[in-house]
């Protein structure tokens, strides 16, 4: 049984993310699609778009160390960011697995108790939503106008825009919805499993508590700031990749990020389907035509992951020529 539970939890994310980019793409010009990654777009912004996408998950490694000091766990700069990397990666093939994996890292080159470090990371999941929703709530106030500029310049109504939603539209909304609620169902399972074991949620409360102690505040609120202003430029640099999405303005980024942030709550890998869908819905509300949104959703996301991979691959080799911290070494020993 628990092997079926685990085989789910790898398959049904794949599924439920091909399954919206078949709906999405069927029909589709593959060719077209290809001539303009090879004839049309400008590269030049994509590669300047990566080193903020680094930088992003630099910045995580970095706090993380903040959350880590206060609980007497001291790492080496490079294993929390190699750990970072690799998490991200891993979560590719099973969604949000990542948060444990970079934890047992840290475990094992560190020997940093891994009931802590996954306490920090309940913190950072706080602050991290705290955040989110607070500049989302800001830009989707500020951009109230600008829907407003749009329906008053092209007579667009709410009425004409829901007549635009196919039945597959409604479909996938449906599902990403049902999606969502399969999620938090998991969770609060996990969060079950989690009240039975005394020592991982003392270690996660202490992990809760650490934010108080961290020693540099300001550099805490820098660095958690810092992550969700390199993810968005990693993404906004993508618009002046195509003639298509150059002119739309910050404002069409700041307020399709924020969908996108909310899309990717769906457990699908690193986000694929709903983050394709959320975009192209948004880049369309802004006068982008379908098909040009599909082309831009599928070579961002795809090169983005691309990237995702690339540094877990790195994060992998390096952390393979990395010694253990002595400590850990001495434990293995004493535990043989």
């Amino acid at each position: 049984m628990k092997i079926m539970q685990t085989t789910a939890k790898v398959i049904l994310p794949f599924i439920l993310g091909g399954a919206i980019l078949y709906w999405m793409y069927r029909g589709e010009d593959w060719q077209r699609i290809m001539d303009v990654m090879l004839h049309e777009m400008n590269w030049t912004w994509m590669l300047l778009s990566f080193p903020f996408g680094i930088l992003a998950q630099v910045f995580r490694g970095w706090r993380w160390q903040q959350t880590l000091e206060p609980l007497g766990e001291k790492t080496r700069s490079s294993v929390a960011v190699n750990a970072i990397f690799l998490s991200y990666a891993v979560s590719l093939i099973i969604p949000r697995v990542g948060e444990f994996t970079r934890c047992g890292v840290l475990n094992k080159w560190e020997g940093t108790s891994f009931p802590k470090a996954l306490g920090t990371v309940v913190t950072e999941r706080a602050v991290d939503t705290l955040i989110v929703m607070l500049y989302s709530g800001i830009i989707l106030l500020f951009g109230m106008s600008t829907f407003g500029t749009f329906f008053e310049k092209t007579g667009t109504s709410f009425e004409n825009i829901l007549s635009r939603f196919s039945l597959t539209g409604w479909v996938v909304t449906a599902i990403c919805a049902a999606a969502v609620m399969l999620l938090l169902h998991l969770l609060l399972r996990h969060l079950s499993i989690y009240n039975k074991v005394k020592m991982t949620l003392h270690g996660i409360w202490e992990g809760v508590l650490s934010l108080k102690d961290v020693k540099n505040l300001p550099l805490y609120l820098f660095f958690s700031i810092g992550i969700w202003v390199m993810y968005f430029l990693h993404y906004y640099l993508t618009f002046f990749c195509f003639d298509f999405t150059a002119d739309l303005g910050l404002g069409c980024a700041l307020i399709s990020f924020v969908v996108a942030n909310f899309a990717v709550i769906v457990p699908t890998p690193n986000g694929a389907g709903p983050w394709h869908f959320a975009i192209k819905t948004m880049l369309i509300l802004y006068g982008v035509a379908d098909h040009q949104a599909l082309i831009f959703v599928l070579i961002v996301h795809t090169v983005q992951t691309m990237l995702v991979i690339l540094l877990g691959m790195y994060a992998w080799a390096r952390l393979s020529f990395t010694k253990r911290q002595k400590n850990v070494v001495l434990k293995t020993t004493v535990t043989k």
